[in-house]
């Protein structure tokens, strides 16, 4: 069993196709899927595939950086009116961008401060983006400290000093398509070397495909490579990854066989 722990089938690319994505997933052994939400559009659809596939599906809802400067207290009702719902199991993806900049700096971290504040107030874990932020991010993560839901660092991209440093704040560090790049010796090497309970695989599609389809839209049943290539950087087996990072998800996200 394999747990896509982030994924956007609430994308434009799935529209109608769903139900189809959901069984090649099940036929790659990706038997649950957590659908993001970070705009408007995308929380609904996210809201709307979690009730029609319970118990496969379920969502994560937020506001992301850089959707940062429409941030508002209508939007902040919306997002806390659905934060109680039975398939909603965490709040974001939420964080820092400084690389595309839709919003200032400061913008930003107010709205990730606010969210986080959010995620204990719901006693829910939160889901971080950060891009060419990781400093920033450390620090307000630091500051704001870490509730006793945890967080994740999506698509993690740094180096294994990097992601210690978030484990010890108390986040888990989940590995997209990206640790399967043949040049992400750092990312690799964080992947290889972190303990194992540590750990959540995704694949944050249809963004990041994995070797072998680096390049093209990616799919949440390409969850089992970026398990294989993590169990071939830890001398593993990929049932032995598997199914620790489903316990692991199971775990922050709370869900039992009543869920």
């Amino acid at each position: 069993m394999i747990f896509d722990t982030h994924t956007h089938l609430n994308a434009e690319n799935f529209a109608g196709r769903e139900q189809e994505e959901i069984e090649k997933a099940a036929e790659y052994g990706v038997t649950k899927l957590n659908i993001v939400g970070f705009d408007l559009p995308t929380i609904k659809q996210s809201l709307a595939l979690s009730e029609r596939f319970a118990g496969t599906l379920y969502s994560t809802i937020g506001w992301h950086p850089t959707e940062a400067g429409d941030y508002s207290d209508e939007i902040e009702d919306l997002i806390t009116s659905h934060l109680t719902d039975k398939h909603v199991i965490a709040l974001g993806e939420i964080g820092l961008d400084y690389h595309w900049m839709t919003a200032p700096k400061d913008v930003q971290k107010r709205v990730f401060r606010r969210q986080i504040q959010l995620s204990k107030d719901y006693e829910l874990p939160f889901v971080v983006h950060t891009r060419d932020a990781m400093a920033d991010t450390y620090e307000i993560i630091k500051s704001e400290g870490v509730g006793p839901r945890g967080g994740i660092m999506h698509s993690f991209s740094g180096t294994l000093a990097e992601a210690e440093q978030f484990v010890a704040l108390g986040m888990m560090i989940s590995f997209s398509g990206v640790v399967t790049f043949k040049k992400a010796l750092d990312l690799q090497e964080a992947a290889a070397k972190l303990p194992l309970d540590k750990i959540l695989v995704e694949t944050d599609a249809p963004y990041l495909a994995p070797v072998p389809y680096r390049g093209k839209e990616n799919t949440p049943a390409y969850t089992k490579f970026v398990v294989e290539k993590i169990a071939e950087l830890r001398n593993l087996t990929a049932d032995e990854v598997s199914q620790a990072t489903y316990d692991n998800a199971m775990a922050i996200f709370r869900i039992n066989d009543d869920k």
